[in-house]
């Protein structure tokens, strides 16, 4: 994750590593030059029980793995099933292109950017959903 510039907002959170760290008054730009750290806004974060959509579930688990709480290992089967499953729903190019970027960050054990690529779909999702229920 050489490079990744977080720019942060007053008293804004991040998870790096397992820490919680809160940003001060101002605003301000953190670069993260180790690789392979486990970054994860706070903001972005999904809840628990806000884990009620299949996009989400996926997105959990490669969160799950941003903060320390399942090992790559564990979590990468579960990711590639999930993203599978996917692939028979979000069946146009755009969404392709984000299923096969959360793909390549995942045999790269990148799982920030893998979680980055999921959650492009989650407004996709939502119309989806938003269109069944009519």
């Amino acid at each position: 994750m050489s490079g990744l510039v977080l720019k942060l907002n007053p008293k804004e959170r991040v998870l790096v590593n397992g820490a919680v760290i809160e940003n001060g008054d101002r605003r301000s730009r953190l670069s993260i030059l180790t690789p392979n750290a486990n970054i994860l806004r706070l903001r972005d974060a999904i809840r628990p029980d806000e884990v009620n959509t299949p996009v989400r579930r996926v997105c959990y688990i490669a969160q799950l793995v941003l903060s320390g709480d399942v090992t790559p290992d564990d979590a990468r089967l579960q990711i590639l099933r999930g993203i599978e499953q996917l692939s028979q729903v979000f069946r146009d190019e755009d969404s392709r292109t984000h299923l096969d970027a959360a793909t390549n960050a995942l045999d790269q054990d990148d799982f920030y950017r893998t979680l980055k690529a999921l959650r492009n779909l989650l407004p996709r999702e939502a119309r989806l959903l938003a269109a069944q229920r009519t």
